[in-house]
């Protein structure tokens, strides 16, 4: 099971700046942690629409980790013709799924925190590092920490060959994410300078912290 959080309300809010919205929740590990089933969906549509947004329509879907789930959300759902930007209730390598087969923006609700398990019968690789601090939208939809060989979050570094990482000779994940912010006109992210990333946040975190405290407290007894 992945394990995740609700980002906090107000930073949703300073996320989506669109109107009109499609919500989609996951009946996998999200819908069993309660924080992206059917309750927390309906939840949020509500909240939004008291902030003024329009909310096209939503679903839950059987697993939103799935390609086969975009099939599923657009055969059962035509209000999603009309949002301007999908708010997906799963964990990042849900939402980074429906970022690559999606035409518009695509933001997290959650943070992704650790990997308790199994999400899905079908293996997807490296689409998120459950940092707990999950920005991907402002790369996309493609999670530079995790797909990037070198875990660059502030642009390439120069090392492609045709387009190819000098690392692993994979595609250039900053190529992907430059073609994509070209293509939902939001270029205008690659301006940002990112700080490097909390891992306080990070599930174990703090655990680790306690750990290394118990040792150096160890250390100075025996002395």
């Amino acid at each position: 099971m992945i394990i995740s959080k609700q980002k906090e309300f107000k930073e949703l809010l300073r996320m989506v700046k669109e109107l009109d919205i499609f919500i989609i929740g996951c009946g996998k590990c999200a819908a069993k942690l309660h924080v992206g089933g059917e309750p927390e969906v309906l939840e949020m549509k509500n909240r939004l629409s008291s902030e003024g947004k329009n909310i096209t329509g939503w679903a839950v879907l059987s697993t939103a980790c799935s390609p086969g789930s975009w099939k599923e959300v657009l055969g059962q759902n035509p209000g999603i013709g009309k949002a301007d930007a999908l708010l997906v209730m799963s964990c990042g390598c849900g939402a980074s799924v429906l970022s690559k087969l999606a035409e518009i923006e695509v933001y997290p609700a959650l943070d992704t925190e650790s990997l308790g398990g199994i999400c899905s019968e079908e293996l997807v690789k490296e689409q998120c590092r459950m940092c707990g601090e999950c920005e991907i939208w402002l790369y996309g939809g493609i999670c530079a920490h995790s797909q990037c060989a070198k875990s660059l979050l502030n642009g390439p570094c120069g090392g492609a060959v045709d387009g190819r990482c000098e690392v692993d000779e994979l595609p250039c994940a900053w190529e992907g994410i430059y073609d994509r912010l070209k293509k939902l006109g939001k270029l205008e992210y690659l301006e940002f300078v990112h700080e490097p990333k909390d891992y306080s946040k990070k599930r174990g975190g703090i655990e680790i912290e306690l750990q290394k405290k118990n040792i150096l407290k160890k250390i100075h007894c025996d002395c």
